[in-house]
């Protein structure tokens, strides 16, 4: 079977991280987060000249190598800009992958603001306040291309559908 590179893509705070979890536990592949790797050179005062690429880099380097390995990856990440987006096409032609994009959005501005707010005050350190998210919002470029969209203020699992897209 041809290995597979589950981009997520979406603002913080719209369940994107919860349904990438879900999937890589249902595919039984590592789910790799940008956010995790950017809190870790944070951490250890890592200098960027470009803020946030590292994370990006530092992902898709884990991402190649478990695809070298046949495994199919799960990536976690904001990808608010095409600049980041375009990593993740040009990693699966170099190792032979399908890449299956899933955006995650929240329908329901005052349920998001609700999610933001909630995590932000539960751990201030590491997640954005509803203001960041908001300039994070006039960042975010519109995406183009083959992709599932996942609106999380729907009733209903999302997991199942999720899954029989990224299997296609």
């Amino acid at each position: 079977m041809t290995p597979r590179l589950v981009v997520f893509a979406g603002l913080p705070g719209v369940g994107k991280s919860t349904l990438a979890a879900r999937v890589g536990t249902a595919l039984a592949a590592p789910v790799l987060t940008v956010d995790h790797v950017d809190r870790v050179l944070r951490a250890h005062e890592v200098v960027e000249t470009a803020p946030g690429v590292t994370a990006y880099d530092v992902v898709a380097a884990l991402a190649e190598a478990q695809l070298a390995m046949g495994l199919t990856v799960v990536v976690d990440a904001v990808n608010a800009v095409a600049a980041a987006r375009a990593t993740w096409p040009a990693l699966c032609e170099r190792r032979g992958a399908a890449l299956r994009v899933v955006e995650v959005w929240c329908g329901d501005m005052t349920e998001h603001r609700r999610r933001v707010e909630t995590r932000h005050a539960a751990a201030p350190d590491g997640n954005p306040t509803w203001e960041q998210t908001v300039l994070r919002m006039a960042e975010y470029e519109p995406y183009i291309g083959r992709r599932l969209v996942v609106d999380t203020s729907i009733a209903g699992d999302p997991l199942p559908g999720t899954l029989s897209w990224i299997e296609d």
